[in-house]
């Protein structure tokens, strides 16, 4: 049963598209604008992008600027303008205080516009993070004039674009989270929806993204597990006619009406927990992963409703499946990056390994696509260039050695990728 409570959920509406998605339910993105998580239909594509294939902390480098504080979310850019969120540390203590902020950029210059504090936490009170993790890592949503940013159970919150003046604020969601903060929120028509999956709460919220209050809740229901914590952004897709917004979590994922919160379907999958990697929705499929301690990856049909566990799993593949980084749909296949480099090449409709290489390193960033070409980012800065098909030709391999765990944002032709310290744009001169 779909229970009301509130809070905000990921919602992004797709349509399938030959193998791709279409974003569903939002306004339309000019052309060259990147407003959300994973850009405009929430799964990696430019397609249409000429970006560049090589670059170092010189060489096609536009701009780089210094970004104050530490934040994982990525990049996002609409209307020439490149926005953020970071966490500044206000002390030396080992557990300072911290301002949480919003950050504009000029997307030519990288000129910084504005820099304003959303919300204030307090360092003794703060839970613990994961070293991978940050005060700042959900990335902002950008619709018309305003800028949403989302810091987990530390509040979400609406900015006006031009100067960051606030439009609303709301803390009303306090939870428990297990390594700090993580999914995304997506704006669906008059919601703004995220998920809440904490060592206390596990459930679906959505905003009234004019006002910030709650409009619904939807609990999980997963009681059974003793590990209920995850980080996923959800997406939306549009099946037969009808919206669905996908959510994955600890041990279950959701198909939920975006408008009214209520479930559709859910597919189990036992105990997996801390669930980062976005959805995709290719070939007439749901991707999903699974998570910790050994990560699935499960193919669903989502034509049907109520528990389609039994009947509704197409295929499950075990071996090279991310804990962190997204999957990618490009034509008729589906690539995934794990955690420690493999790289593997599926056959989009029956899960069949195509070819696998292993590129080394370690990956959280999500592979992005652009005209022919897989862009993949490890977490030292390195991008590994190579064509998408097969078997695997690498173009390219980039290094800015810098540490790198956000993913790419893209405007026009070229590359937006934020490290540790700051925030590049990258193109062909």
């Amino acid at each position: 049963m779909s229970r009301l409570f509130s809070v905000g959920l990921f919602v992004l509406s797709v349509a399938l598209t030959c193998s791709t998605e279409v974003a569903f339910g939002q306004s339309p993105a000019r052309e060259g604008d990147w407003p959300e998580f994973r850009g405009p239909t929430g799964q990696g594509h430019a397609d249409q992008a000429v970006l560049p294939t090589e670059w170092d902390s010189e060489k096609n480098i536009t701009w780089r600027t210094e970004i104050p504080g530490v934040g994982w979310s990525s990049p996002v850019i609409v209307g020439g303008r490149v926005y953020l969120t970071t966490a500044v540390p206000l002390s030396d203590d080992a557990k300072p205080d911290q301002s949480l902020r919003a950050l504009c950029l000029d997307v030519n210059s990288g000129e910084i516009l504005w820099n304003v504090e959303v919300f204030p936490e307090n360092g003794q009170t703060a839970p613990r993070i994961h070293p991978k993790n940050s005060h700042a890592s959900p990335t902002p949503i950008v619709e018309d004039d305003k800028v949403y940013v989302h810091f987990g159970h530390l509040g979400t919150a609406c900015l006006n674009t031009s100067d960051g003046s606030q439009v609303w604020a709301t803390q009303a969601l306090p939870y428990k989270p297990t390594h700090g903060n993580g999914g995304s929120p997506v704006i669906v028509g008059d919601k703004l929806i995220f998920s809440i999956d904490g060592s206390d709460k596990q459930e679906v919220v959505a905003l009234d993204k004019a006002s910030g209050k709650i409009a619904w809740e939807t609990e999980r229901g997963i009681a059974d597990l003793s590990k209920r914590f995850s980080f996923c952004t959800p997406l939306v897709i549009e099946v037969d006619g009808q919206q669905q917004l996908i959510s994955p979590g600890s041990g279950v994922v959701m198909a939920l009406e975006p408008a009214s919160g209520k479930e559709i379907w859910r597919v189990r999958y036992g105990k997996g927990y801390s669930v980062v990697p976005r959805p995709v929705y290719a070939h007439g499929l749901l991707y999903i992963c699974t998570g910790y301690d050994r990560a699935t990856m499960i193919a669903i049909r989502p034509n049907g409703q109520g528990d389609l566990t039994d009947t509704h799993v197409v295929f499950t593949v075990d071996k090279g499946v991310p804990y962190n980084p997204s999957l990618l749909a490009v034509d008729d296949a589906v690539y995934m990056i794990s955690d420690n480099g493999v790289l593997s090449c599926l056959d989009g409709q029956m899960g069949e390994l195509r070819w696998k290489e292993r590129i080394g390193g370690n990956f959280s960033a999500s592979p992005l696509y652009a005209n022919g070409l897989v862009y993949l980012l490890d977490e030292k800065g390195l991008t590994t260039v190579f064509k998408s098909g097969e078997p695997f030709e690498e173009v390219a391999q980039n290094d800015l050695q810098e540490r790198s765990l956000a993913s790419f944002g893209i405007t026009g032709n070229a590359i937006l990728l934020r490290t540790e310290k700051a925030l590049y744009r990258i193109e062909s001169k």
